[in-house]
């Protein structure tokens, strides 16, 4: 919306949070461990379709590691043809992912990391459909098609989905834990090892014998149903046990190329004879990080440079492929490796347009963004290679930033893509906790942009965490949060760790909250309607404008509040609507998660676009409070 229309309706009902909360204790040494999958050899499917290497990729990935700190024992091989490895299949993985899973804890750090084929099917059984209509696959060793597969939709057995993939990553991060992700793999629909569609035989048998080049894609169709298999892959269930969306401040991934090109193995480095196939990513990984890289961004851009030469090479080799880039994504400033238990935030990254000296962005206030703030600036030139300087923002407005282009990137004129993220939480947000000697912060808090919190050892503190004869009594010090979360005054006593750890999330997303609150100065968007209702059974009690319900009777036993809300703006509004139950816990109303899409239909003041919100946990006499932006 043009920065004139984005106005804020701010609806606050009664307090938060009344009476007491048990210490939550400093957590114990954080660990570092790592999941190593190597499939080069797929047990059901004939020999042409098998890699050479990816044993050779998780024996390169386990010495750098060990190089790197890891401990042997904390290092788990998944491979064909590595000593002392168990075999990779589907099983294998997933009781593999279970064990690791089971025995981390926040603040520990963990690389998943898969080397081997991948491609791309049809999924009807996704929740969500993606723009092709295809879900990535990644191959274990007893993958195969199931059992009369045929058509559009070619069912997998022995592969880990997308989806999979991502519920296990969700599980760890939702145990406090940051997750690093390297896909060494590709999800390719046209292309094959070997002879590339449009090339001749002639070419690839003049290619040198040691030489080889083979690309990591397989079409689906490709594989057979039937074949022997070390293990039942139809009945292993490759999910993750269900956990709740977190915010990805502990997230990487690295990923050798998109989602619909291949990627090669050959013998590198270029030029050594005596050197070992190895995947493109996994080798250029493992030099990049004998460079002693400081960041995650670091340790990519010097990927991206080892990329470019041996791409060049297979250009002129492959002139009918598109061969790939890699991708990454996540909290890519976070420090390599960094097992820390001290609070984090993501780092949004948005895309700014350079006009002479100055960069122009489309988000500001209402994104988390101040004057003077601390910003990180990436031009990514056309060949892939980017420039990082830092600056701060010198104009910022309610939906408008402008900051001038760093000196350092001053003459990359030929930068095609420009990008801006912030470098640390906004000041005015950012929850400051102070721990009194014996207390202690929860670790692995992980909130998103622009909530965070910040530990003190002295200065001015929004909360403090003392110890009462050996329990955690939280105090809000902030008047103005104070005046949000708790009339009574009195420190909270949270019955056990979880509990304190929902609590400073919660009062960290309220002081972010209550930034709007000031931004929105009782500004309201005209067309736009939102009340609570108050219904006992199917019959309505009553109907309260929301920005007026902060003062309505409390529910009588059987009745439920509704919220109604009504767009007549003429245009689509962007719409979030958030609860605080009287326990703390943060309800996502709309949308009602947190992958989806917060546009809210158009609609007229003749045809209002309308929605019905069930609350069943608001009784704003209890401390339950609701929050509508649009």
């Amino acid at each position: 919306m043009a920065a004139c229309t984005r106005r804020l309706l701010l609806i606050w009902l009664s307090a938060l949070l009344a009476g007491p909360l048990v210490f939550f204790g400093a957590p114990v040494h954080a660990a570092q461990r790592a999941l190593l999958v190597g499939v080069s050899e797929l047990a059901s499917q004939p020999s042409s379709l098998w890699l050479s290497a990816p044993r050779n990729d998780v024996i390169l990935m386990r010495q750098v590691l060990q190089q790197h700190g890891f401990a042997a024992g904390d290092v788990t091989v998944l491979a064909d043809g590595v000593g002392g490895a168990a075999l990779p299949d589907s099983r294998q993985i997933r009781d593999a992912l279970q064990r690791l899973l089971a025995r981390s804890q926040s603040g520990d750090f963990v690389l998943l990391y898969f080397s081997g084929h991948g491609t791309r099917v049809r999924d009807a059984a996704k929740a969500y459909a993606e723009p092709d209509g295809l879900a990535e696959n990644f191959l274990a060793r007893d993958a195969r098609l199931s059992p009369g597969a045929g058509g559009s939709g070619m069912p997998l057995t022995g592969s880990l989905r997308d989806v999979d993939f991502d519920g296990w990553i969700r599980a760890f991060m939702a145990k406090g834990v940051f997750v690093w992700s390297v896909f060494d793999t590709c999800s390719a629909t046209s292309m094959t090892r070997g002879v590339p569609r449009g090339g001749s035989a002639a070419a690839a048998a003049a290619e040198p014998a040691d030489d080889e080049v083979r690309f990591r894609g397989i079409q689906a169709d490709q594989l057979a149903a039937g074949g022997a298999s070390s293990s039942s892959s139809a009945s292993v269930d490759m999910s993750a046990p269900p956990q709740p969306p977190v915010p990805r401040a502990r997230y990487v991934a690295f990923f050798a190329s998109e989602s619909h090109q291949v990627t090669p193995e050959l013998r590198l480095p270029r030029g050594d004879r005596t050197a070992r196939p190895q995947g493109l990513l996994t080798w250029a990984v493992a030099e990049a990080m004998g460079r002693q890289p400081a960041s995650f961004r670091d340790l990519f851009n010097q990927v991206v440079s080892l990329y470019a030469p041996v791409i060049n090479e297979l250009e002129a080799r492959y002139p009918q492929r598109e061969l790939p880039s890699p991708v990454a994504e996540g909290n890519l400033d976070a420090p390599l490796f960094a097992a820390s238990t001290a609070p984090q935030s993501t780092r949004p990254a948005w895309p700014a347009r350079r006009a002479g000296s100055q960069l122009t962005l489309n988000v500001g206030q209402l994104d988390g963004l101040e004057p003077q703030q601390e910003v990180r600036v990436v031009a990514t030139l056309a060949d892939g290679t980017q420039r990082i300087g830092i600056t701060r923002l010198e104009q910022v407005e309610l939906a408008s930033a402008r900051t001038p282009v760093p000196a350092a990137l001053a003459e990359q004129n030929s930068a095609a893509l420009w990008a801006v993220s912030p470098v640390d939480d906004p000041p005015s947000v950012v929850l400051r906790v102070q721990a009194a000697s014996g207390a202690g912060v929860p670790a692995g808090l992980s909130l998103a942009y622009p909530a965070g919190i910040r530990v003190l050892r002295s200065g001015d503190a929004d909360v403090r965490i003392v110890d009462r004869g050996g329990q955690a009594a939280l105090e809000v010090l902030s008047p103005e949060l104070a005046a949000l979360a708790d009339d009574s005054g009195k420190p909270y006593a949270p019955p056990d760790a979880q509990a304190l750890r929902q609590q400073l999330l919660a009062l960290a997303q309220l002081k972010w909250f209550a930034r709007l609150d000031q931004l929105a100065q009782g500004g309201r968007l005209d067309g736009f309607d939102a009340v609570v209702e108050t219904w006992a059974g199917d019959k309505l009690m009553r109907s309260t404008p929301a920005a007026e319900a902060r003062s309505q009777p409390a529910l009588a036993p059987g009745e439920r509040s509704v919220l109604v809300v009504r767009n007549g703006s003429g245009q689509s509004v962007d719409l979030v609507v958030v609860g605080v139950e009287a326990g703390g816990a943060i309800r996502q109303v709309y949308p009602p998660a947190m992958s989806e899409t917060n546009r809210f239909e158009r609609g007229t003041r003749e045809q209002p676009a309308h929605e019905r919100f069930e609350l069943p946990w608001l009784n704003a006499q209890r401390g339950g409070r609701l929050l509508v932006l649009a």
